[in-house]
């Protein structure tokens, strides 16, 4: 039998904390179109940057943008994302994290310092 590496060693114990994480009724259920979607306005967000709904629809190619549309309706609803008027044009909406969101992305990092120390 094959001895598994330290790094599949530590991705799957963060895939077995990420899973134990998402069982908990505070974690927001996300279903992998809106999960796939936040990671990228995550990747925008952590780089200072503001995104608007426009491009947040069109930022995941393999995903219409009718159906980013939806989800990110659904992220809203689910507090996960706020929309914030442009100061200067209020047709514009910048999509923005929440406090869930936050407390999303710092629960995963949790797990992956929490399997890197094992």
């Amino acid at each position: 039998m094959l001895k598994p590496s330290s790094y599949s060693s530590t991705y799957l114990n963060f895939l077995n904390l990420v899973q134990a994480v998402r069982a908990l009724p505070d974690f927001p259920v996300l279903d992998p179109v809106e999960e796939r979607m936040l990671n990228v306005l995550a990747t925008v967000w952590h780089a200072g940057k503001q995104i608007t709904v426009l491009q947040a629809m069109g930022m995941s190619t393999d995903v219409s943008s009718t159906t980013a549309h939806r989800r990110l309706k659904s992220l809203r609803k689910k507090g996960v994302i706020v929309l914030v008027s442009d100061e200067a044009d209020n047709r514009i909406k910048y999509v923005q994290p929440t406090s869930v969101a936050d407390q999303y992305f710092s629960r995963l990092g949790q797990c992956l310092g929490q399997a890197h120390a094992v």
